[in-house]
């Protein structure tokens, strides 16, 4: 007879900065922790957001329980518009704030109607089939951010989510410690705990810092001051609403956003406005030295408040004097995009200031002693490092084997891994279910084997080859001397010259076939052929080649 097992299937998250989307399975009841999106990078143009693959969910959409979130940041909850469409009435669970912030996004998407999102405080336990699922409070750079702690048949997992110890949070709200050791006291099975800085040695320092430093910058700086951040950044948006009011400044909000999640929050109690949030069209006529920006684009978002301003591409402009703050660790990938965005801030007169500089943003993730912290008061007898490159993972996995965790009961996953915990043992498949990134551009979405990327990149890289032959619908021969163009191959000059050599090479090969009637399959392959071999000799490239093949 089979023991029963916990299936743990993590879908985003683990080898990567983003997208988190956990999985535990048990028998005939499946539950998710997170869902979250990842930023594109520079190698996948025009791609607007990377999500999970849920293609393993869909098909067993009858059997999930729940979606718990345990928090509102992008990388946890910003997946849920694109996701909960394909997976039915599925609830989703989260903390009030995090709950405030994943309505924002559906009502954006048009998915309030269609979605359960059910708010639960700490405390309260949720019936989730097999699983008996409890919210914890812990630290992170947002208010209501939770770890869960979930009951199985074999014993109780631990879910840090992203967590770090500050003792003077924003928002007043320290780690529930006490809860947390009340709840390893039951004992921990399993324990999936937060890695992104998990090669960072000491403790993070608190939000405390943070204010102070933008209280200094906003106090000193002689003209306007622009702050940009994550939209869900509420606490550091109270930061700098309470330093603007301290050095009586007004405030404007910029981006759509930053909007929606600012209102929220004050509707909800979780900003509070000491009298100085204004719109943009009130202050913009105040001097320079009374206005606060606080904007989108921390991460070098093409389409961001900040970028645009960058660009010169927003109502607003940059004006010598003006002092902006990134008040954001880049994500890995970001920094072409971020380095840009200064630059171009730079060259319009503005100073810059960002975390490599001043203390003007502290992570919300747990530093090495502060794992151990959770490693030494949880003793979990299997563990999971989640949320992070593999590098980081693998950090973290030496750290709780330092801390007495043994090495066979340590496991650094990857998207797709499926682990199989029984009483007796342990066992992974490797790469066993569907983890490809699924890729959104608009309103589409699509994975990597649909070819699309590939296109792209080849595109960008080496450009585009169009070549338009006629054939005779009688003969089935060349009608008239193929036309070539080409685009991003090379200069204009060099173009056009390729363009003419490469139009005689087809009309010659193709010449060469009289007496054999061409069709359009067989013309397409010939073109294809020709030109790729002429492009690699005469370019060392491979554009992408598209024949056109009419017949006259």
């Amino acid at each position: 007879m089979a023991q029963p097992a916990l299936k743990v299937i993590p879908l985003g998250g683990l080898g990567e900065i983003g997208k988190n989307m956990m999985v535990l399975e048990f028998a005939n009841d499946i539950i998710v922790i997170d869902a979250g999106v990842m930023f594109p990078e520079e190698d996948t143009p025009g791609v607007d957001l990377i999500l999970p693959n849920i293609t393993y969910l869909k098909e067993h959409r009858d059997r999930i329980r729940g979606i718990l979130i345990t928090h509102g940041h992008e990388d946890h909850a910003g997946g849920l518009p694109y996701l909960l469409p394909h997976l039915g009435q599925v609830p989703v669970y989260a903390s009030r704030l995090t709950r405030g912030l994943i309505s924002v996004k559906l009502k954006e998407h048009r998915l309030q109607r269609d979605s359960r999102v059910v708010e639960v405080p700490p405390g309260r336990e949720i019936k989730l089939g097999a699983f008996r699922a409890e919210f914890f409070r812990v630290c992170h750079s947002i208010p209501d951010a939770m770890g869960i702690s979930i009951r199985t048949p074999l014993g109780q997992v631990i879910h840090t989510g992203d967590f770090k110890i500050d003792h003077t949070p924003v928002d007043g709200q320290p780690s529930d410690f006490p809860k947390l050791a009340e709840l390893a006291s039951e004992g921990v099975f399993l324990l999936f705990s937060d890695s992104t800085y998990a090669e960072v040695p000491g403790y993070t320092p608190s939000e405390q810092v943070v204010g102070e430093a933008l209280d200094r910058v906003i106090g000193e700086a002689k003209g306007r001051v622009m702050v940009a951040t994550f939209a869900s950044l509420i606490s550091r948006i109270q930061q700098v609403l309470d330093a603007a009011a301290h050095h009586n400044r007004k405030v404007a909000v910029v981006g759509r956003s930053m909007v929606g999640n600012v209102s929220m929050a004050l509707e909800m109690g979780y900003l509070k406005d000491p009298g100085v949030l204004a719109q943009w069209n009130e202050i913009r006529r105040l001097p320079p030295e009374r206005v606060v920006l606080i904007a989108t684009g921390s991460q070098g978002e093409p389409t961001s408040a900040l970028v645009r301003i960058a660009n010169r591409d927003h109502e607003i402009r940059v004006m010598p004097g003006d002092t902006v703050v990134i008040s954001a660790s880049p994500i890995p990938g970001n920094e072409i995009l971020i380095s840009r965005a200064i630059d171009n801030l730079g060259r319009q007169g503005a100073q810059v200031l960002h975390s490599r500089i001043a203390m003007v943003h502290v992570h919300g993730h747990a530093s090495q002693e502060e794992l151990k912290l959770m490693l030494n008061i949880t003793r979990p007898r299997y563990f999971v490092p989640v949320h992070g490159e593999y590098r980081h993972l693998a950090a973290h996995a030496q750290l709780a084997q330092s801390m007495g965790v043994p090495q066979e009961q340590t496991f650094t996953l990857e998207d797709g891994d499926l682990l199989t915990l029984t009483r007796e043992g342990s066992h992974i498949n490797r790469r066993q279910v569907n983890a490809e990134h699924v890729y959104v551009d608009g309103s589409r979405t699509y994975e990597v084997s649909s070819g699309v990327l590939k296109d792209r990149q080849a595109l960008s890289h080496d450009g585009v080859v169009l070549a338009v032959v006629a054939l005779s619908k009688t003969t089935g021969e060349l009608a008239r001397r193929p036309e070539v163009l080409c685009n991003g191959v090379a200069d204009e000059e060099t173009s056009r010259d390729l363009a003419q050599r490469s139009a005689e090479k087809l009309e010659e090969s193709l010449n060469h076939l009289k007496g054999i009637p061409l069709n359009s399959a067989h013309a397409s392959f010939k073109v294809k052929e020709v030109l790729g071999q002429l492009f690699r000799q005469e370019t060392a490239l491979h554009p992408v080649i598209l024949p056109v093949i009419l017949e006259v």
